[in-house]
């Protein structure tokens, strides 16, 4: 039998968040200790998912076994419980001021992710591009090709907080565009997005005849006394598919809980939505049992927030100062998340992919390279989650201070930094 080769597709799929544990696991089974600062997953570190929320679902799971009107273990509504979205709906209109938001305007998903895919395939046609912001969370460069759409990336601003670049986008716009990507908070640089920037946002969308894909899956992880600000709650006539989810905020990644909010007010998406839900139907439902933490999650009181932002606002301080404190690296200060994307200044024949595959086997200091998230050409950065205790952390920024300039002297290069750090 022949050799079965795979679709042609799959060669511009890359995910460098996981792509790079490939490496830190070989390295891990040669008995090695890796301090993981690479992927967003807060349970992997000290922290945990509210136990009311677990045992919504374990009391679910129990009824069913004695009440068939409780049976988790069926498949749902392709658009995911009525008590889920009605509740997503309400606080989509009471916190985050979206209005005239219904549970039909609600789906959910098996975590954002499959919301944001799913929005992505019922979208573009083979030559079609959606704005994605660079850096940005790579899951939108790795979906839009396998849908045969082009990428057409938007650089954000370094030095100004990496907020967005407005000549960037009329740059990059084209009659093929169908879309723009807002991640509020972003990942992978931990900007926040004031009302002005957004309202400039929405201007540009309004005039390009674009759809706004928010992804605003950390919109309760903000530091520094920081407001966000949604951006469906300020258009009036732009339509805006909202992303959330609880695997950030209520700190359960892997229970895989997400939803999409369809904002539009001129009714434009009607045949759109039409076809997202064709999809929805095709892969028949989310997970039933997991849906049921929606609504205790939206309503309660958040008061598991109060002691992750407290933990995660100090760890970013270290993060911050630490990481500016090394020659040749510079940091912005992140305003939510709990990602910082430090630069670095490198020579013009060492990558930072290199740097950082170097970091590794040195170290076993593992972040991920910044050109996986995107960056400006002529530009090096790294993306660093400071998720981790203060102890690992302060460990894994001295080690990384030490392997930078033994690094430097071993390249004969001195590194300059010239660009603003807040």
């Amino acid at each position: 039998m022949k050799t079965i080769k795979p679709a042609e597709r799959t060669k511009k799929v890359s995910y460098a968040i996981r792509d790079i544990v490939v490496a830190a696991k070989k390295i891990e089974a040669e008995g090695r200790k890796i301090l993981y600062l690479n992927i967003g997953d807060p349970p992997v570190y000290d922290f945990e998912t509210p136990h009311k929320l677990r045992s919504v679902v374990s009391k679910k799971i129990l009824a069913s076994e004695y009440d068939s009107d409780e049976n988790v273990s069926t498949y749902c509504d392709s658009m995911g419980i009525q008590e889920a979205r009605a509740a997503i709906a309400r606080d989509a209109e009471i916190r985050k001021g979206i209005d005239s938001v219904e549970p039909e305007d609600v789906i959910i998903s098996s975590g954002a992710s499959e919301a944001i895919t799913l929005a992505i395939a019922g979208l573009i046609n083979p030559g079609d591009n959606i704005m994605t912001p660079s850096p940005g969370y790579p899951l939108y460069s790795g979906q839009i090709p396998v849908y045969h759409g082009e990428l057409n990336p938007y650089y954000l601003n370094e030095e100004n907080g990496w907020q967005i670049d407005f000549n960037e986008l009329e740059k990059r716009v084209n009659d093929r565009t169908k879309a723009i990507v807002v991640i509020n908070p972003n990942n992978p640089t931990g900007a926040n997005y004031n009302k002005k920037s957004l309202e400039n946002i929405l201007e540009f969308a309004r005039q390009n005849e674009l759809i706004i894909f928010a992804d605003e899956i950390y919109d309760k992880l903000l530091f520094d006394d920081n407001e966000h600000i949604s951006i469906a709650s300020l258009s009036e006539d732009v339509p805006v598919i909202t992303f959330g989810g609880l695997s950030k905020n209520y700190i359960m990644p892997g229970w895989r809980v997400g939803w999409a909010i369809f904002h539009d007010p001129l009714n434009v998406m009607s045949e759109y939505r039409k076809a997202v839900n064709k999809l929805l139907r095709a892969r028949l439902c989310a997970p039933h049992p997991q849906q049921h933490m929606i609504a205790p999650a939206l309503e309660g009181s958040d008061e598991h927030l109060n002691t992750v932002l407290k933990k995660v606002e100090k760890r970013r301080d270290i993060t911050y100062e630490m990481l500016n404190d090394i020659p040749g690296i510079s940091c912005v200060k992140p305003g939510g998340a709990f990602y910082a994307f430090p630069r670095i200044q490198l020579p013009k024949n060492v990558s930072d992919k290199e740097f950082v595959l170097e970091l590794l086997e040195e170290t076993g200091v593992l972040v991920v390279f910044g050109s996986g998230f995107g960056e400006k050409p002529g530009t090096n950065h790294f993306r660093v989650v400071f998720l981790p205790d203060e102890a690992t952390l302060k460990n894994a920024y001295q080690l990384l201070c030490e392997f930078t300039k033994e690094f430097y002297k071993k390249h004969h290069f001195n590194p300059h930094n010239v660009f603003i750090k807040e």
